[in-house]
């Protein structure tokens, strides 16, 4: 069995890059719905808002699901772990694929939502854990990678694909793939784990650090802002911006590719200066939205601000969610999987509410005015955290023994999620 951590010097082990391929996958079927909602809502035979559900129900699986699997397999071998997740994620993809009533395709979409929040509590761990201290903020990097990269290939070929074959191809082919990601998971992660050693007791008691939740509630309004405008921008684009709907997957590319610079740029930026990188991304992305509200009747400013809205939006993932991690110290798994809750109590909250908004006078314009409202929101712990790390800095230099109250002095290196 090879070696997690028997990597070239200078180079991530092979396992970090396979787990990424499992959250490219896990990425994908999260967003590519916002793609397939007209086909969706045609082949179902429901609304547009009502497709958009399954948006909601996935994050909902994830909320619930992230946290309770990664205490329901804390002690299993994480090779076991990751397995069977991508298993019922594949088996989930099938359901939905065979049926035509869109309550199962509903419920499997919980279903892979559970499925997905055990991959990913276990798999940031097993990546960061494989590549050793030193290389643990490129694993993450790698890991956000394969979720970013999703929505820059993975979604627009998911909508491609869904105009030609039907919404059920992207469902069969994301059932495929995740089939032959858990046999690569198989083969390349160790049978030889310590689960046994984690503590409970640890894991609760990092709940206590009160940076933790305003780190994390940072995480739900920034992804709130961005999903509640995502979800419905394909009606929007076509619709408001007069985009045919076969050149939508590209702008969904532009998007993907505004995320991947986003992640990147925001965690290179935050390493040095993490409270005002994510402040002026914040602040930089409820601008954006706004913005989209008066601009999206043009084609041309509505694609520069879809790609803005990856941009700023992501930016201020990686840095939250490495500080979420650092702040919980020794007692990762629980954390890892609380920030993946967060994201997607945003994803959930912010586009059931840009629905409800959809539907009422505001139309096609509501699901931006509701990003923008939460959004902004965002500035509020991340200011407070700013306030707190200030306050405390002179007491964490003369002790040398809290690096992760300094907030902004002290590169942060932890798992990080969208």
């Amino acid at each position: 069995m090879p070696s997690t951590s028997g990597a070239t010097p200078g180079k991530l082990p092979f396992v970090v890059w396979v787990l990424a391929a499992g959250t490219f996958l896990m990425g994908t079927t999260e967003f590519v719905i916002a793609g397939l909602l007209p086909e969706l809502s045609t082949g179902l035979g429901v609304s547009t808002s009502q497709a958009g559900l399954l948006i909601t129900a996935f994050a909902v699986g994830m909320i619930i699901g992230a946290p309770t699997m990664a205490l329901a397999t804390l002690r299993l071998p994480q090779r076991q772990t990751l397995i069977l997740a991508l298993s019922v994620f594949s088996l989930g993809h099938v359901a939905a694929a065979l049926t035509t009533s869109f309550t199962v395709v509903l419920a499997a979409r919980v279903i892979t939502a559970l499925a997905t929040g055990a991959f990913w509590s276990v798999g940031f761990v097993v990546a960061t854990t494989a590549a050793g201290p030193q290389k643990a903020t490129r694993a993450t990097g790698v890991m956000i990678g394969g979720l970013t990269l999703a929505n820059v290939v993975g979604v627009p070929i998911g909508s491609f694909a869904g105009q030609f074959v039907g919404w059920r191809g992207p469902f069969w082919a994301l059932a495929a793939l995740s089939a032959l990601a858990a046999v690569f998971i198989g083969r390349f992660i160790p049978t030889q784990e310590q689960r046994a050693t984690v503590s409970l007791r640890a894991e609760f008691g990092a709940l206590r650090q009160g940076r933790l939740w305003l780190a994390l509630s940072a995480a739900v309004f920034i992804m709130g802002g961005v999903l509640a405008t995502y979800s419905y921008v394909t009606p929007l684009l076509t619709d408001r911006a007069g985009i045919p709907a076969g050149a939508v997957p590209f702008v969904l590319i532009a998007f993907g590719v505004g995320a991947l610079g986003g992640t990147t740029t925001g965690g290179r930026l935050g390493e040095r200066r993490p409270m005002g990188t994510t402040i002026t991304a914040a602040a930089a992305t409820a601008l954006v939205l706004f913005l989209m509200i008066p601009l999206s009747t043009n084609a041309v400013t509505a694609i520069a601000l879809v790609f803005l809205m990856g941009l700023t939006g992501f930016a201020v993932n990686p840095v939250v969610t490495a500080l979420a991690m650092r702040f919980a110290g020794d007692a990762p798994t629980l954390t890892s999987a609380l920030t993946t809750s967060a994201f997607n109590i945003g994803v959930a909250g912010g586009s059931w509410i840009a629905g409800t908004a959809l539907d009422s006078s505001l139309g096609l314009t509501g699901p931006p005015l509701v990003g923008t409202v939460i959004a902004t929101l965002t500035l509020l712990p991340l200011i407070a955290l700013a306030v707190r790390g200030t306050s405390t800095r002179s007491r964490i230099v003369a002790q040398r023994t809290a690096p992760a109250h300094a907030l902004d002095d002290v590169p942060a290196q932890a798992p990080a999620r969208r």
